[in-house]
C-alpha cells in the first residue's frame, strides 16, 4: 500500500545512505499528512507507518550483516509490535539471541542502533539474551506486556519462536497475576489524572477513558484467550456487537485526534493542551470561528472517553469473574427487581428497564437506601446501557420518574453516590434534555478545569461532602449554614441548573433560571420554591463577584447586596452554593483568602438584614469601637494610651473604618517603633494572619509618585499575587498601605522568603525613579486566550468622594504595574484595589479620586479607559 517512491526495497544497497534515508523519512511524514488531509483512514496509515519501518529497519539489519548471525532476532514490541505506528510514536524494538552475545555481534548491533539514532528516529531499545529478557519480563508488567505483543520483524526465527514459547502461561505471567497487575496499573494510572476523564487538556493516550484503558482490555483478553483484536473478543462473550462497535468508533476517533496532535506538534506527547486545541480542531475539519471548533472537538473527545470508561468499568468487572473466580456467592434480595451481589446492584430480568423505564431510577434509589452498595454489577451495567440507548422520550416527562427523581434528591444520601453514578452512566443526561447538552462542554479558559457537567457533578459532590459531621473542620460556616437551611433539595436543584445554559449563547444564568422554573413546576415545587431556585441560578455568581471584585468595606455596597438577597434565607442558601461552587471549579481556586472574604461579606449582610435596611449603620459608632478595641490591645502590649492617640490624630477616619483592631493595633505598634528608633526610612512589615488567609505587607513611608506601581512591579518580579490593597494617605502625607498577597499556589508567603521581598520593597520606596525589573515573559497557555480590555465605571450614591471602576484584561506578567502607571499618568490616587484572577484574565476593582481628591470627571474617564486600553492591549502581549 506504499508508494514505490517510499519503499525502501526500491533502493540499492549503495544508495541506503543517512542522508538517502532521511529523505525518505521526510517524504514519508509529508505523504502521511497528506493522506491523512485527504481523509484516508487512520488505521491505514497508522500501519502504513509500520510497514514502512519493517521495511527500512529490515534493509539497514542487513546493511550491518546482521542476517548473517544465526542466532539474532530484530522484534516489533509495545504498539510497533501491534503494527501501530503514529507519525511519532516510540519504534520499541528488542534485539533478541539465545545465546550470550559475542563482541563482533556486539558492535553490529552497536552501529546499527546509532545510525537509527543518527536518523532521528524515535527508538526505544533493549539488547537482551532470551534468558535475560525472560527474567526481566517476569519481575516488570511493563516489559512484559510488551512482549507480548511482539512480531518478529526480520532475523532468526528459531529465536523468536523459542520468546514465543518462554512468554506463555502458567510459567510467564499467569492469566490472574497479569490481570491484577494490568488493573492495579490502570488504577495508578488514573490517579495520577485526579481520577477523572474530563480535565481540560487531556492526555489522548493515557488520561481516563484514552487509548490505554482501550489497550488494557485488549492485553487481558490475549493473556487469557488468545484474542488478538477488539472483534475477536465478542466470541468469547465478553463484547456483544454493538458494543464492540462503539469501542471501535471510540478508538478509531482517538488515533485520529492523535495522528493530528503529531503531526500538528512534530514530536511524540500526547497532551492535548490548549496552544494545541485549536490547530488539532483545524486539522480535524470541525467548522466555526473562535473557539467553536475546539468547543465541537473537544465534546466528541469528552463523551468519546465516557463510553470508553464505562465499557472499561463493565469488562474488567466480567474479567474479574472469568479470571479471579469471583463471582459473588452472597447475595441479598432487594424488591422484586432488584438483588445485591457482594457490594454491586444487579437486575433480576434485564428487560424490565426497556418495559418500565421508571425502574431506572428506582435503581439508584436502592443504592442511596442501601449503603454497602458501592456498584453496578456488569449484567446490570449492560441492561442499563441497553435501556439508555432505546428511550426515545426524556425520563422527565414520565410522572413515576419524576417521583422518584425527587426521592432520591431528598434522600440524605442521593447526591452522593446515586448521583455520581447517574453522572458517569448518562442517566443524569437522559432524564434532563437540558443536561444532555451540556455533556462533555467544553470551557476553553484557565479558569475552569473541567467540562460543564463534570464540574457540576462536583459541585453536588462538595455540598454533600462540606455537610457531613466529620468534615465540619473543613467549612465550619458552610456546615453550620447548611444544616439550618430549610429544604436543601433547593440547593441541589440550583446546582444542578447553575451552568446548565451554558453553550447555548446568551446569559447561562438568565437560561438556566429559567430551566430551573420549568423544572420546578413539573415536579411539583410550589411557587416560593420555584422561584427561590430560580433565584439562586440567576444570581450564583452574586456572592463571589461581590466578595472578590467589590468593597466590602464600603457600607453601600453591604447595604446593595443584602437588597439584592433580601433574606437571611436566600444568603445561607447563596452562601453554600457559592462556596462548594467555587471548590468545583479547580483544585486551585480556593483558599483561606477568598473564605474570609466570603464569610466578612456573609456576616456582614447578616448584620444589616437584622439591623434592617431602613437603618444603615452609623460609620460613627464602627470606627469608636475599632478604636477602642484596638486601644485595648496596644495597652496589653505596653502602649502608652497618649502618644497612640497622638499618632492616630494623623489618621483619617476611613482608615478606622476599613482596618479591623488588630489591624489597626499591629500598623500602629510598628510605626511607633519604627518612629521611636528615629528611623527615617520606610517601613516595610510582614505579617502572615491566618484569618486573613494570606499574607500582608503594610508599608509605611512618605508618600511618592507611582507608590502602587511601583509596589505592583516588586511583587509580580517576586512571583507573588496580589489580592487586595488598602491605600491610606495620612493627613501629614505618609502613605500607610496593605497589601494582601499569596504564593501562586494560594498560601501565604514562604517564611523564607521574607526578608529578600522586605529589602526589595524598601530599596524601591527610598528611590524615586526606581528601575522597577522587566516583566517575566507570557506563558504558554496564556498565549492562546485574547482578552479585550473593557473598562466599567460602576454607579455611586450622588456624595460618593470616589470613581469606582471594574477593569477586565489578560492576566500577563507586570500588569498590575502597568495598570499603577496608567493611574499615574492620568494624575490619579488609588484608594482601594481588589485584584481578581480568573484563569487567563484579571478582573479587578479599584476605587479612585484625582490629586484633587475630587471623582473622575467625564473627560478623566474617556482618558483612562483609552490609556487602559492603549497599554493592555493584547495584541501587544503576544
Amino acid at each position: 500500500m506504499l508508494p514505490e517512491q517510499l519503499n525502501p526495497d526500491a533502493i540499492p544497497d549503495e544508495q541506503l545512505t543517512i542522508p538517502r534515508c532521511k529523505e525518505l523519512l521526510s517524504l514519508l511524514q509529508a505523504w502521511l499528512q497528506e493522506q491523512f488531509e485527504a481523509q484516508e483512514d487512520v488505521l491505514t496509515l497508522v500501519a502504513a507507518r509500520s510497514e514502512f519501518t519493517d521495511l527500512l529497519l529490515s534493509r539497514l539489519w542487513q546493511k550491518f550483516g546482521l542476517n548473517h548471525h544465526a542466532s539474532l532476532a530484530l522484534i516489533a514490541v509495545g504498539g510497533y509490535g501491534r503494527g501501530e505506528l503514529h507519525p511519532h510514536s516510540d519504534i520499541d524494538i528488542l534485539v533478541l539471541s539465545q545465546k550470550n552475545i559475542t563482541p563482533a555481534q556486539g558492535e553490529s548491533i552497536s552501529q546499527f542502533l546509532t545510525l537509527l539514532w543518527d536518523l532521528r528516529l524515535d527508538i526505544g531499545h533493549a539488547v537482551r539474551t532470551l534468558k535475560e529478557c525472560i527474567q526481566q519480563g517476569k519481575e516488570d508488567i511493563t516489559v512484559a506486556t510488551n512482549l507480548l505483543e511482539s512480531r518478529l520483524i526480520c532475523g532468526s526465527v528459531p529465536t523468536f519462536e523459542a520468546l514465543q514459547e518462554s512468554i506463555q502461561p502458567p510459567k510467564f505471567w499467569p492469566s490472574d497475576a497479569f490481570f491484577r497487575a494490568k488493573r492495579e496499573e490502570q488504577m495508578l494510572r488514573h490517579q495520577q489524572f485526579q481520577d477523572t476523564a474530563f480535565l481540560l487538556e487531556p492526555d489522548v493516550k493515557s488520561n481516563p477513558g484514552g487509548l490505554r484503558d482501550i489497550q488494557i482490555i485488549t492485553w487481558i483478553a490475549r493473556r487469557q484467550y488468545g484474542a488478538m483484536s477488539l472483534q475477536e473478543m465478542t466470541s468469547f462473550g465478553f463484547l456483544n456487537k454493538a458494543e464492540y462497535l462503539e469501542l471501535q468508533d471510540c478508538q478509531n476517533f482517538l488515533w485520529r485526534v492523535r495522528f493530528a496532535l503529531h503531526l500538528a506538534i512534530q514530536k511524540n506527547d500526547n497532551r492535548l493542551l490548549f496552544d494545541r486545541q485549536r490547530v488539532v480542531a483545524r486539522m480535524l475539519g470541525y467548522p466555526g470561528e473562535g473557539n467553536a471548533p475546539v468547543e465541537q472537538m473537544m465534546k466528541r473527545f469528552f463523551q468519546t472517553v465516557r463510553h470508553i470508561t464505562e465499557l472499561n468499568e463493565m469488562l474488567l468487572q466480567l474479567f474479574d469473574e472469568a479470571i479471579l473466580g469471583n463471582e459473588s456467592t452472597k447475595t441479598r434480595l432487594l424488591n422484586e427487581n432488584f438483588i445485591v451481589r457482594g457490594t454491586h446492584i444487579d437486575v433480576l430480568e434485564p428487560a424490565v428497564f426497556i418495559n418500565s423505564p421508571h425502574t431506572i431510577l428506582d435503581l439508584f434509589y436502592q443504592i442511596a437506601e442501601n449503603p454497602e452498595i458501592t456498584g453496578i454489577y456488569s449484567s446490570c451495567l449492560r441492561a442499563l446501557r441497553d435501556a439508555r440507548r432505546s428511550l426515545i422520550i426524556p425520563l422527565q416527562d414520565l410522572p413515576e420518574c419524576r417521583e422518584r427523581f425527587m426521592a432520591i434528591l431528598r434522600h440524605p444520601r442521593g447526591i452522593s453516590l446515586p448521583f455520581t453514578l447517574m453522572h458517569e452512566h448518562g442517566i443524569l443526561a437522559a432524564y434532563l434534555p437540558q443536561w444532555n447538552q451540556i455533556v462533555g462542554q467544553m470551557q476553553f479558559d484557565m479558569f475552569h478545569a473541567y467540562t460543564v457537567d463534570e464540574h457540576t457533578h462536583r459541585l453536588l459532590k462538595n455540598i454533600y461532602r462540606f455537610q457531613q459531621t466529620e468534615r465540619a473542620k473543613l467549612h465550619p460556616l458552610f456546615f453550620e449554614t447548611y444544616n439550618r437551611l430549610n429544604k436543601p433539595e433547593l440547593l441541589f436543584i440550583a446546582a444542578l441548573f447553575h451552568d446548565i445554559g451554558k453553550g447555548r449563547g446568551g446569559d447561562h444564568s438568565e437560561l438556566g433560571a429559567s430551566d430551573a422554573r420549568n423544572f420546578c413546576d413539573l415536579h411539583g415545587l410550589d411557587r416560593y420554591e420555584g422561584r427561590l431556585v430560580a433565584w439562586l441560578v440567576k444570581n450564583h455568581l452574586l456572592f463571589s463577584v461581590t466578595a472578590q471584585r467589590r468593597d466590602i468595606y464600603d457600607p453601600d455596597v453591604i447595604t446593595e447586596f443584602a437588597r439584592a438577597v433580601r433574606d437571611e434565607e436566600h444568603l445561607g442558601y447563596l452562601y453554600c452554593l457559592t462556596v462548594a461552587d467555587i471548590c468545583a471549579t479547580n483544585d486551585s481556586l480556593w483558599n483561606d483568602w477568598k473564605g474570609t472574604l466570603l464569610k466578612e461579606l456573609f456576616f456582614a449582610t447578616q448584620r444589616a438584614l437584622r439591623q434592617g435596611l431602613e437603618s444603615p449603620p452609623d460609620m460613627r459608632l464602627r470606627i469608636r469601637e475599632n478604636q477602642r478595641q484596638a486601644m485595648l490591645i496596644l495597652k496589653i502590649q505596653g502602649y502608652n494610651e497618649s502618644e497612640v492617640n497622638l499618632l492616630w490624630q494623623q489618621f483619617k477616619a476611613d482608615y478606622f473604618m476599613r482596618h479591623g483592631p488588630e489591624q489597626i493595633a499591629w500598623h500602629t505598634r510598628h510605626i511607633q517603633d519604627h518612629v521611636r528608633d528615629g528611623k527615617n526610612t520606610p517601613l516595610v512589615v510582614f505579617g502572615n494572619h491566618k484569618t486573613r488567609g494570606g499574607s500582608e505587607i503594610f508599608l509605611y513611608c512618605h508618600d511618592m509618585p507611582n507608590l502602587f506601581a511601583t509596589v505592583a512591579a516588586i511583587l509580580d518580579h517576586k512571583n507573588l499575587n496580589i489580592h487586595d490593597a488598602q491605600i491610606m494617605t495620612s493627613k501629614e502625607g505618609f502613605a500607610m498601605d496593605t497589601f494582601v498577597v499569596m504564593e501562586p499556589n494560594g498560601e501565604p508567603v514562604v517564611i523564607d522568603r521574607v526578608p529578600m521581598i522586605i529589602q526589595s520593597l524598601a530599596q524601591a520606596l527610598s528611590r524615586p525613579g526606581y528601575a522597577l525589573p522587566p516583566s517575566r515573559p507570557l506563558s504558554r497557555r496564556h498565549r492562546q486566550f485574547q482578552v479585550p480590555t473593557r473598562v466599567t465605571y460602576l454607579p455611586v450614591k450622588g456624595d460618593h468622594k470616589y470613581s469606582l471602576i471594574e477593569l477586565v484584561a489578560l492576566d500577563s506578567p507586570g500588569v498590575l504595574a502597568r495598570i499603577g502607571s496608567v493611574f499615574q499618568e492620568c494624575e490619579l490616587e488609588v484608594h482601594a484595589a481588589k485584584i481578581t484572577t480568573i484563569g487567563e484574565r484579571v478582573e479587578d476593582f479599584f476605587s479612585l479620586s484625582r490629586n484633587d481628591g475630587l471623582p473622575l470627571a467625564d473627560d478623566d474617564k474617556k482618558k483612562l479607559e483609552e490609556k487602559l486600553i492603549e497599554k493592555l492591549n493584547p495584541s501587544d502581549e503576544m
